[in-house]
């Protein structure tokens, strides 16, 4: 493909500039037409009634964030074909979730996701490294799973999943995504900053802690898919609570004041612990698990990915870090969002008030980072030029 200088190739596009601002438009319009759509009585958008919200935040918004984070530069024909299907399907679930084309759409941009992004994983030598393909593939395949779930085939399968049994899976696997990833992203970052201040950190990736949660979070994931095997899953995510948190503070957290990015990133970390730990005394308990996956899919994804997002956009257009507000103003928001939702406990109809609050804080904090993005993606055309 070529540009408008016929002796000049087009560079190719990254992935992040368009991914990332569509998530956060997503993510800035689902989750208060979700609560719209039960307190108004109108049911509408049916798509995101009952579990279609959290179809939509993990297959939708989640995997959106995947694609712009581990895509890189891409050829323009094949960025377009991923997101015309991934906004094709968006608009089919939202509108027609029970569709034909809901059903088949959803699946369709999470293989052709894995098509593309797996690969890019397995040149590495480590089998450590190399585990971020499988991860998303897995992540990518519970779409599809979800579809056998609750598609047009359910019936005709036996001992089919549920729908909420395969959510919980979907999120324990975004959880594990998220403590790997944000581990290896974390890490050097804090490593470099603590070695210009003549720091040493010998705990960096920590492999033997990382080992571990590679082991336990598959695992838990793998056991919420069989009958009464909710305790052993449970007892694991609390094992991997208190190694993420051991992990965290290894990392000397606290000679970082003057990096406000880097403390946001492992606030975000910390809120995996703190969800993988509730999630996992519920699961032990035999209670209700529904408020503390928003510790996971509010806490953790809200304030690692406004963070991942605000970074790579600054460092692409300005060559620098994002200013101190915004991203204390993002963990600031996304705390609050988090916290009112679990507040709202396992009835949070009943509680329209929380509800609201934690709807707006995330709806209004992924708004403004979309019009950051723009902002910043105009930036770095006009350094191009």
């Amino acid at each position: 493909m070529t540009s408008d200088n016929p002796g000049k190739p087009r560079k190719n596009l990254h992935a992040f500039w368009l991914f990332f601002p569509a998530a956060s438009v997503l993510a800035a319009l689902a989750v208060p037409l979700s609560v719209y759509a039960v307190l108004s009585g109108s049911g509408w958008p049916p798509g995101l009634l009952g579990s279609g919200h959290g179809h939509e935040l993990i297959f939708g918004f989640a995997l959106a964030l995947i694609a712009g984070y581990t895509l890189g530069p891409q050829p323009r024909r094949v960025l377009t074909s991923l997101f015309v299907l991934w906004l094709l399907a968006r608009l089919s679930w939202l509108l027609a979730p029970e569709s034909l084309a809901a059903q088949i759409l959803s699946p369709a941009y999470a293989l052709l996701l894995a098509r593309h992004a797996v690969p890019r994983f397995q040149a590495a030598k480590k089998w450590r490294n190399r585990l971020a393909g499988p991860l998303i593939l897995v992540l990518c395949l519970l779409s599809v799973v979800f579809w056998l779930a609750r598609g047009p085939l359910a019936g005709s399968i036996p001992a089919a999943p549920d729908a909420r049994r395969v959510m919980t899976a979907a999120i324990i696997g975004l959880l594990l995504l998220m403590t790997f990833i944000g581990g290896r992203l974390i890490a050097p970052a804090v490593a470099g900053t603590l070695e210009k201040r003549g720091i040493g950190l010998e705990a960096r990736v920590q492999p033997r802690i990382e080992g571990a949660l590679l082991i336990m979070l598959p695992l838990a994931l793998a056991l919420t898919f069989v009958p009464f095997a909710a305790p052993a899953a449970g007892l694991l995510l609390m094992l991997s609570a208190v190694l993420i948190g051991v992990r965290a503070i290894r990392w000397k957290l606290w000679h970082c004041r003057n990096r406000p990015d880097l403390l946001v990133l492992a606030l975000g970390y910390l809120w995996l612990a703190a969800g993988a730990g509730a999630i996992g005394f519920n699961l032990l308990q035999g209670s209700n698990p529904i408020p503390s996956l928003h510790l996971v899919t509010v806490g953790a994804l809200g304030t690692l990915s406004t963070s991942v997002m605000l970074r790579l956009a600054w460092q692409r257009a300005r060559r620098t870090t994002p200013p101190a507000w915004q991203v204390l103003g993002t963990a600031i928001a996304m705390a609050v969002a988090a916290l009112a939702r679990y507040g709202a406990g396992i009835t949070p109809f009943a509680e329209p008030g929380l509800l609201w609050l934690s709807a707006l804080s995330w709806s209004g904090t992924y708004a403004l980072v979309a019009l950051q993005l723009a902002g910043l993606f105009r930036q770095s055309l006009n350094r191009r030029k």
